[in-house]
């Protein structure tokens, strides 16, 4: 072990706390330049740190369009358990409603409905009715599928916020033209090509797919509203400097114990830190008053 200060050779039995050559105490001659070290590091990662939270905010609450943006994105999975349509099946002592929406997907999922499904599209009976189920089912399956993909992007977006809101622009549009094409499916089905009447089973038309195309047109508008006026993340001054700066101190770039302290500082953060100085000091006196 050398001594930090004159270099000279210590014994590793020694244990006094200064240097028997010049003296110096070992433990406290570097602690001053690791704490400004130390708040050196602190203040280029803590402006990356902001700029993480800036960005975030941008995304989610960072202005009106983004706030309706949140609410439109959590609607557009909710109106899905508005049902495409419905196939009521019944006979005497027994009756059962098959309904292509969310509800009744997941409550056809668990009671096991889907399962029977299957002896429905062998029965004579109910057979056209059954297959007729599958259409708005298939269409509820992809909006879903698609849903799911567009949630998972925008709680991503504060990561790149212009291209991920693109792309839940032009998803909100294809989720729109899927759900239109489903209704119109369901208005054939229903008005144009009926199925054969039968006491036994009644096809209903449902208005999912114009609700759902309706929700996904509004989160279109708003992504779209929202990259034509610019989704820009307010940074605080000298931030973006203090990043970049910080990559090269972690490239090896430069040398951590050559910048000044601060680093970078604005007028209104050498405010702050005078402010908070003097509040500290006028403290300190009045605890000594007492």
């Amino acid at each position: 072990m050398h001594c930090p200060k004159c270099g000279g050779e210590i014994p590793f039995y020694d244990l006094k706390p200064n240097c028997k050559h010049c003296g110096v105490n070992i433990l406290y001659y570097s602690q001053e330049a690791q704490l400004a070290r130390d708040a050196k590091r602190t203040e280029l990662e803590g402006a990356v740190a902001r700029m993480v939270i800036a960005r975030i905010k941008a995304a989610f609450i960072g202005s009106k369009e983004a706030i309706a943006r949140l609410v439109l994105t959590l609607c557009a999975v909710a109106v899905l358990m508005v049902p495409f349509g419905s196939v009521k099946l019944h006979v005497p002592f027994f009756e059962q409603t098959l309904s292509a929406g969310l509800i009744g997907v997941i409550g056809g999922a668990t009671n096991g409905l889907f399962s029977d499904l299957m002896n429905y599209l062998n029965s004579a009976v109910f057979a056209p009715y059954a297959t007729s189920f599958l259409l708005p089912v298939g269409v509820l399956a992809v909006l879903l599928l698609l849903g799911a993909v567009i949630l998972t992007v925008y709680l991503l977006s504060f990561l790149k916020l212009e291209s991920l809101t693109k792309f839940m622009q032009y998803a909100s549009l294809a989720g729109v033209v899927i759900a239109l094409l489903g209704q119109i499916a369901v208005l054939i089905m229903a008005f144009v090509k009926p199925l054969p009447a039968t006491p036994a089973a009644q096809f209903s038309v449902g208005w999912g797919g114009l609700a759902t195309a309706a929700v996904w047109f509004a989160m279109f508008f708003i992504n779209r509203l929202m990259l034509k006026k610019g989704i820009e993340p307010e940074f605080r001054e000298n931030d973006m400097k203090r990043r970049d700066l910080l990559k090269q101190v972690r490239a090896g770039k430069v040398d951590l114990d050559s910048l000044p302290l601060p680093v970078f500082e604005s007028e209104e953060e050498r405010a702050e830190r005078l402010k908070a100085l003097e509040e500290a000091l006028k403290a300190e006196e009045e605890g000594k008053e007492l």
